[in-house]
């Protein structure tokens, strides 16, 4: 019961993340980028705060037995900290920062800790959040900015391919990668038809 309560505060924490962070969807977004990353990063402090709470409530060796409880919104708060993360600075997030900025441990010996699969679900709903900032970078009029994901996604892909998947729920995200990288270069390719990726390469690469 004590869990689910603290569970629920987190869910609700995550909820004010997301709909802070989805504004840069919309028409004049890009500019409050900053401002937007910065409010997130205020309210990683009351996801730090929940979690040190959340750390009492069962024995520290009894991780794996209560994880189900936590599982669905630690991988929220793993892909709202990768999506902060990469409006930044344009770069995927190590699961050790995101055990930082969760105030949580990397390491599964220290405790409670960040799963590994956790980590890259977290970072698979990256890669859809980030295949519809391509299309509405578009709408807005940003035409390097769908280069700069194509490029960023690709990457992801590749390091993906190198993993031996074992995890059911962790594969069938995966397949969805593929999508997502079909649907960026779907984009770059509407964009190199309309002869506006020249025009994204001149202006210096836009504003990140």
């Amino acid at each position: 019961q004590e869990i689910r309560k603290v569970v629920q505060a987190l869910e609700q924490t995550a909820r004010e993340i997301l709909t802070l962070l989805q504004g840069v969807h919309q028409g004049p977004g890009f500019q409050h980028i900053p401002k937007k990353c910065q409010k997130a990063r205020e309210h990683f402090g009351t996801v730090r705060t929940q979690m040190e709470s959340l750390k009492t409530k069962f024995p520290a060796d009894q991780y794996y037995r209560f994880h189900e409880h936590w599982r669905f919104v630690l991988q929220r708060l793993v892909f709202l900290a990768a999506f902060v993360v990469y409006l930044e600075s344009e770069t995927l997030v190590t699961r050790e920062a995101v055990a930082e900025i969760l105030g949580i441990e990397a390491d599964r010996e220290r405790g409670f800790h960040l799963d590994i699969e956790d980590y890259l679900s977290g970072v698979l709903t990256l890669a859809s959040e980030l295949a519809r900032l391509a299309v509405n970078s578009v709408t807005a009029g940003d035409y390097s900015r769908p280069l700069r994901i194509s490029t960023f996604i690709n990457e992801l892909d590749s390091g993906f391919r190198l993993l031996n998947l074992k995890n059911d729920s962790l594969r069938k995200r995966y397949d969805g990668l593929k999508y997502d990288v079909k649907k960026i270069e779907e984009v770059v390719y509407d964009l190199s038809i309309r002869g506006l990726n020249k025009e994204a390469t001149v202006g210096g690469g836009g504003e990140k």
